[in-house]
């Protein structure tokens, strides 16, 4: 397939996330690959990070609408992991399958759209430049285009047999600051307020709300306080991530996080909380599951699907009320690490079904939930 060489292309800029020239570079290449095939670019500028892009086809007004939805960015600093490389089996390099490879999927196939002379409706692209570091900018973004839209599909990386995902787990990351009074340990141990006593408590009392039978967890991941061994500390910070997979879970979570936060443990020592949902849980539904099941007959071939504990654009999509699946890019592992590889006989695979379902969406105005065809 010659668009490898177009993926080399990309794999070889640099796109860190705080690399906005890096990711600004390779948002140039589709501006020109996805100009040529019609559509309307629009920029959300951006000063410190890297521009959003959206990528607009015609619109039918009667007909449903398709979000197909990918990141321009990856994990890698410069002068980390940069060069990509392949053999027979195996495309490698930062973001191979996270995600310039799941971007290079789609363009691959409106490419074959354009070549049998159908022209693109009602399938739009955005492409965001933050997603690694939480999506903290365009997650508004993305949040309000995609109200415009009946489904959304997401371009990160395909499950092992090639599953697609209906499900993400919710994640929140926060923050507990904690000042109690600093004093002599030796003269004085009496008068202070331990901040890090007051912490270990805190603690403890979060991580018992994980409840893995349910697929909830709470890690405090850093713990910072004190000044020194014979003082008394005065301040401690706490920094701990929640997932979930009901939204009844995140309600739990949210209710007990503040009651721990409010309770002071260790007499004179006050907390406060920040930070907050980085992105909501996307839960499996039946809208999800009929589409599964209506791709099968449009593409004549089975689908497996799963759930990932781990978070991505989706969530914010699917919690706008949008029918999301995730996944839709080639099978690859080790992605954010220097050993980040993907099926190049994967990416056949999706291009193939990516370019069926975008032949059958246009043709037919949607993917007929529950019903194909007549039958």
């Amino acid at each position: 397939m010659n668009f490898f060489k177009d993926l080399e292309t990309i794999i070889n800029i640099n796109s860190y996330t705080q690399n906005k020239a890096g990711v600004d570079k390779v948002a140039h290449r589709f501006d020109l690959w996805f100009g040529e095939l019609g559509l309307e670019v629009q920029t959300y500028h951006r000063e410190l990070i890297g521009d959003h892009k959206y990528y607009k086809s015609r619109h039918i007004v009667k007909n449903k609408r398709l979000l197909l939805l990918g990141h321009f960015d990856t994990v890698f600093p410069p002068d980390t992991f940069e060069k990509y490389s392949e053999d027979v089996d195996w495309v490698y390099g930062p973001g191979v399958c996270d995600m310039k490879g799941g971007n290079l999927v789609v363009l691959q196939a409106l490419r074959r759209l354009q070549v049998k002379k159908i022209e693109i409706e009602n399938i739009d692209i955005l492409l965001v430049s933050d997603e690694e570091t939480g999506s903290d900018d365009s997650k508004f973004l993305t949040a309000e285009l995609a109200k415009e839209y009946d489904y959304c599909f997401v371009y990160e990386a395909a499950g092992k047999n090639m599953e697609v995902v209906t499900a993400r787990k919710g994640v929140g990351t926060f923050f507990i600051d904690i000042k109690g009074k600093a004093s002599h340990a030796g003269n004085y141990y009496a008068q202070g307020n331990d901040a890090n006593l007051e912490a270990s408590y805190k603690l403890q009392n979060l991580v018992k709300l994980t409840n893995l039978e349910k697929g909830t967890t709470v890690n405090v991941g850093k713990i910072e306080g004190g000044i020194g061994a014979n003082t008394i500390s005065p301040q401690a910070k706490l920094t701990f991530e929640m997932r979930y997979e009901k939204k009844e879970e995140r309600d739990r979570l949210l209710l007990a996080i503040d009651k721990i936060v409010k309770t002071s443990y260790v007499n004179g020592c006050v907390s406060t909380l920040s930070g907050g949902i980085q992105r909501d849980v996307m839960e499996v539904t039946q809208k999800s599951l009929d589409l599964i099941q209506n791709i099968e007959h449009i593409t004549n071939n089975s689908l497996n699907h799963e759930k990932r504990g781990g978070v991505s654009d989706a969530n914010i999509v699917s919690a706008s009320g949008v029918v999301t699946l995730d996944g839709f890019g080639p099978f690859g592992d080790g992605d954010h690490t220097i050993y980040e590889r993907a099926s190049k006989k994967s990416f056949q695979n999706r291009v193939e079904m990516s370019e069926k379902l975008f032949s059958y969406f246009i043709e037919n105005g949607d993917f007929n939930l529950r019903e194909i065809d007549g039958k």
